[in-house]
């Protein structure tokens, strides 16, 4: 409906947090999440997806900071969210080896930063550079925990604060509802938390900055954004500091942040609130520039071999 798109846009242009704990807008949270609307138990979802899901990103994901997800992306290079910081010499954990990191790549205005580390991965993700994100259902992943209280008005529950966090990686689904740029920080992937929409219908928290998003290429699942930030922040008044939440309506409820807050009228349809994720796809050229080696190094390296055969028949 053309009210509910013009509702998300609103609540986007007020405010919007990192879900990296180190640089949280508006204070900081402890707890991180993978929410579901289906279900609070703590255990959903704590495996690798399998049937139709069956090796959709979980297998090249990998720990960074002790704390958030990256994504191998190169037999020596990962892929993470630039706002968790970290520098040369941490360690990124994938497939329960550590890898020491050798060097950071970033570039102007986008929230990714690519890692490269010494040793080589066993598996890695191929990256998503198709630009029909728009209305593909994808996979997310992030540090899954509890979800916490109820958010209630006048009666009817919109949603459910964030919970306390226990670090365990969890999976969700949802689908791109839109593609946009927000605050400097590139092309987004944006996905709204849908009531009813699905067992697996799933809304991100602070925590699961860095988790893979990843879209089915044809017979492959392949990595197209990096989770970057939520929507928030939410009161059930026009006062004091609000709370952090997975709200799949947000009518009836206060938005913004403290001395800021606006109303968002209550509607005879949910207004759903959502998460970003950093598109793949629109940095792939220089993503690429880094973890696939100049032309001029493979030549070397092809020339390199016929002389070392030339020089190991001389010695018989």
């Amino acid at each position: 409906m053309a009210g509910m798109t013009y509702a998300r846009k609103r609540l986007r242009a007020l405010v919007m947090f990192f879900l990296g704990a180190a640089l949280l807008m508006g204070g900081s949270r402890s707890s991180e999440a993978v929410l579901f609307y289906s279900t609070g138990d703590p255990s959903f979802n704590t495996n690798a997806p399998t049937g139709s899901l069956t090796n959709s990103g979980w297998q090249w994901q990998g720990v960074w900071q002790s704390a958030y997800l990256g994504t191998a992306i190169a037999s020596n290079f990962f892929i993470t969210a630039r706002h968790l910081n970290g520098k040369v010499g941490d360690v990124f954990t994938f497939g329960g080896v550590s890898y020491t990191t050798t060097a950071l790549y970033t570039t102007g205005g986008v929230d990714l930063a690519v890692w490269q580390v010494n040793g080589s991965f066993p598996t890695w993700a191929p990256l998503y550079g198709r630009s029909d994100e728009l209305g593909r259902s994808f996979v997310v992943i992030g540090r899954g925990t509890l979800r916490g209280a109820e958010v209630v008005v006048d009666g009817e529950l919109k949603g459910w604060r964030w919970g306390s966090g226990s670090g365990l990686w969890r999976w969700g689904e949802n689908e791109v509802a839109e593609v946009l740029s927000y605050g400097g920080y590139g092309s987004l992937l944006y996905a709204t938390f849908d009531a009813g929409a699905g067992v697996n219908e799933c809304d991100l928290s602070v925590g699961d900055s860095g988790g893979g998003l990843f879209i089915k290429d044809g017979e492959t699942w392949k990595l197209a954004g990096i989770n970057f930030a939520v929507d928030g922040n939410f009161n059930t008044t026009n006062s004091g500091n609000g709370f952090s939440a997975a709200i799949f309506d947000a009518g009836g409820l206060w938005y913004g942040s403290a001395g800021n807050w606006t109303y968002i009228t209550n509607q005879s349809y949910d207004i759903p609130t959502g998460f970003y994720a950093t598109r793949i796809s629109s940095n792939r050229s220089w993503i690429e520039s880094i973890i696939i080696p100049e032309p001029a190094t493979l030549w070397l390296a092809a020339a390199a071999w016929p002389l070392l055969l030339a020089r190991r028949g001389r010695r018989r």
